[in-house]
């Protein structure tokens, strides 16, 4: 299958798909025209990177995940290896933070607002 229909079967856009390949997430064949061309396993794959990052890994993090992938099914599928898990925890200890000083901020500006005499707005626990 051609980029553009690997991207309709997993609603990746080429230029992810393009993306991905060039991290080496993802192999294409070239056909004699040049153009990209992909097989059935690609749909699995890609389907299992885009979740991984929707879940807040980076595209190296999936590297970790990698034999995963290649299982040619979901990610959930496979347990990952230890390195994937540890690498998953560094990336929720990561983003746990980012939420905690996002709420922290937020809430001074509640409170800034409050002082101010906006009492629409409360700070979040």
């Amino acid at each position: 299958m051609r980029i553009g229909e690997l991207a309709a079967a997993t609603g990746a856009t080429p230029r992810a798909l393009r993306h991905y390949e060039q991290a080496g997430l993802i192999e294409s064949a070239r056909s004699a025209n040049g153009y990209r061309v992909y097989d059935e396993r690609d749909v699995a794959r890609v389907r299992s990177i885009r979740e991984l990052l929707g879940v807040g890994l980076t595209l190296d993090d999936v590297r970790a995940f990698l034999p995963c992938l290649d299982a040619g099914v979901d990610v959930a599928a496979r347990p990952p290896s230890a390195t994937a898990v540890r690498i998953a925890l560094d990336r929720l200890a990561v983003l746990d933070a980012r939420i905690a000083a996002q709420t922290e901020a937020r809430n001074n500006l509640a409170a800034a607002l409050h002082r101010a005499g906006v009492d629409r707005i409360r700070p979040v626990a």
